[in-house]
């Protein structure tokens, strides 16, 4: 008893390290300014394109992130023999989509960059340190009344943690829950949860019945899994310097300015393994998708006009809303188990939309 309250001290020590250090990967408030606070300086459509083009990456890898490191061997556990295991992963953001155009995004003509050849921006993924092209706003009339700098990239890879326990059924079939339970590290850094469950069920008992360890060398698998990221960041967009409400009816009140992201990821694949000893190899191949569900929450001042005296405001509610498809393709994932008594180490890399690496530890029996 003495001894798996220990592993659990250790493996929670471990979640928590982990999880922390991918808050601050997430995180841009290391910025001078806020990277996803700076772009909501424009109308809702324009900031919506700015945003969604400049976040992409952030949005891909944590889809890659989600649908890594459910399955490390075909092999399913005999009924109520369980494991449960810590693991990190990283999605690599890809040379494409660490930079992108700003004219090549729809921009309306009241966002347009200050030097027409400089149009290239680092995305999330992109260079950090240096900020992108300086954009002018114009209003309905074409008089500039701002200018703001598209933000610096802040990380070149997405970081995500996992829980999960993993438990025998009959009929040579595994259920899996995973779950990141929900942990606030200061407002600049934000939150993230996660929960999802997987199935695996081994098909070669199927085609083989009893005999398949006897007379098949390898064991063989199909796998799904599905899980929920849930994805908080507070922000802060105030008036311009000297900057006054366009009339009476625009809100002055911007205390609850926050990012409300939420992630629905779906992954099926065939495994195939080999155990030698305590060394388990693995081949997988399959599907993903990831669905992106976006909003900046609360009101954002934004100047949309000028006198002689000032510039003037307009609050916008809600004014980025993305909703679509960021990952939607093949992936296929090598690796190896470890097992050594009840302790487990995992290893994997997967390619899909992007590269990723996941790693961790675990127990069980």
């Amino acid at each position: 008893m003495y001894h798996c309250v220990n592993v659990n001290i250790t493996m929670r020590k471990r979640y928590i390290f982990l999880y922390i250090i991918t808050l601050i990967g997430l995180a841009s408030a290391a910025n001078a300014q806020d990277a996803f606070s700076g772009l909501i300086k424009s109308s809702p459509a324009d900031a919506t394109k700015l945003f969604n083009a400049y976040a992409l990456p952030l949005f891909k890898g944590l889809g890659v992130d989600q649908n890594s490191g459910w399955n490390n061997t075909a092999k399913t556990k005999k009924t109520l023999r369980f494991d449960i295991r810590v693991t990190a992963s990283a999605a690599f953001v890809s040379s494409a989509d660490k930079t992108f155009d700003v004219t090549k995004i729809g921009l309306s003509d009241h966002v347009r960059p200050a030097d027409a050849s400089q149009t290239i921006t680092p995305t999330f993924g992109g260079r950090k340190n240096i900020d992108g092209p300086l954009l002018n706003i114009y209003d309905d009339n074409g008089h500039k009344v701002s200018s703001f700098n598209m933000p610096a990239g802040v990380i070149s890879f997405i970081p995500a943690p996992q829980i999960q326990a993993t438990v025998g059924l009959i009929q040579n079939t595994d259920i899996t829950l995973r779950a990141i339970p929900k942990v606030t590290v200061g407002n600049d850094y934000g939150s993230i949860s996660m929960i999802g469950f997987g199935l695996k069920h081994d098909i070669m008992q199927d085609i083989a019945g009893k005999t398949a360890d006897a007379l098949i060398p390898f064991d063989l698998a199909i796998a799904i899994g599905y899980s929920h990221l849930k994805l908080d960041k507070t922000l802060s967009v105030t008036p311009e310097n000297g900057a006054q409400p366009k009339d009476s009816q625009q809100s002055t009140d911007f205390s609850n300015q926050h990012i409300d992201g939420s992630f629905n990821s779906f992954m099926a694949q065939v495994i195939v393994s080999k155990k030698l000893l305590a060394f388990t190899p693995f081949l997988a191949v399959g599907y993903n998708t990831t669905h992106a569900s976006v909003t900046a929450v609360g009101n954002y001042p934004v100047t949309t006009g000028g006198t002689l005296i000032s510039n003037t405001y307009t609050t916008f509610t809600n004014p980025v809303s993305i909703s679509e498809g960021v990952i939607n393709g093949a992936r296929a994932d090598v690796g190896f188990q470890l097992n050594l008594g009840v302790f487990r180490f995992y290893t994997s890399y997967s390619i899909a939309q992007y590269s990723s690496v996941n790693a961790g530890i675990g127990f069980g029996i």
